[in-house]
């Protein structure tokens, strides 16, 4: 079932995420593909479509800043400040994860956690609405490029998923992955994977 990203479309989306299902969705920079990130068998579906190793962790996504703060109270003070100031946008934080939250996105290293929240603009505004956090991971089989319309996905993913969510045209670049696992002990931070925001936008919004 296709639909696109409208209040309808949403409700569709977050029923689909709500039962396990997976499903493909548009974000800030690529395409992705989504589930319940309680749901083993829901992630083990997302992690077969993609060829993706089981052991390499996911990213959970949230669709509001305070929603994804609030998940996460004994974030240290610094890091927390630090995602305040880097959120939403086109990164993925690495955040040290002491309570193990979301345990099978973590896998095999609970104590780190990729969070992701995207800046929703324009005719992705409507994936505000989505009251619960998705464990994400972009849509395309693992080491080829990622997709930034649905067409460009695989045919075996958009044949394999239960809802896909179409938001037109995407930018195309993939997120920048932000290592914050250190940073509450003396501000250091390592960029993973240079991507949709650059090295230096990261530092300069972080003082």
């Amino acid at each position: 079932m296709t639909e696109t990203v409208t209040a309808g479309g949403v409700q569709s989306f977050a029923r689909c995420i709500s039962v396990g299902g997976v499903a493909l969705f548009p974000a800030d920079t690529v395409y992705g593909l989504a589930t319940d990130p309680g749901s083993r068998k829901g992630i083990e579906r997302l992690y077969g479509l993609k060829g993706r190793p089981p052991d390499r962790p996911a990213a959970v996504m949230f669709f509001d800043v305070d929603l994804a703060l609030e998940a996460l109270p004994e974030l240290p003070r610094r890091t927390r400040e630090a995602a305040e100031r880097l959120l939403p946008g086109g990164v993925t934080l690495l955040l040290p994860n002491e309570a193990h939250r979301f345990p099978l996105a973590c896998e095999p290293n609970r104590d780190v956690l990729g969070l992701r929240v995207p800046r929703l603009t324009e005719t992705l505004t409507p994936l505000k609405a989505l009251p619960f956090p998705v464990l994400q991971s972009s849509a395309n089989p693992s080491g080829q490029a990622e997709a930034k319309r649905v067409t460009e996905v695989d045919e075996r993913i958009r044949a394999g998923v239960d809802v896909i969510l179409d938001g037109g045209e995407l930018p195309g670049t993939p997120s920048t992955v932000v290592d914050l696992t250190a940073y509450h002990e003396d501000g250091r931070l390592e960029i993973v994977r240079e991507g949709a925001v650059s090295d230096r936008a990261i530092r300069d919004a972080l003082g």
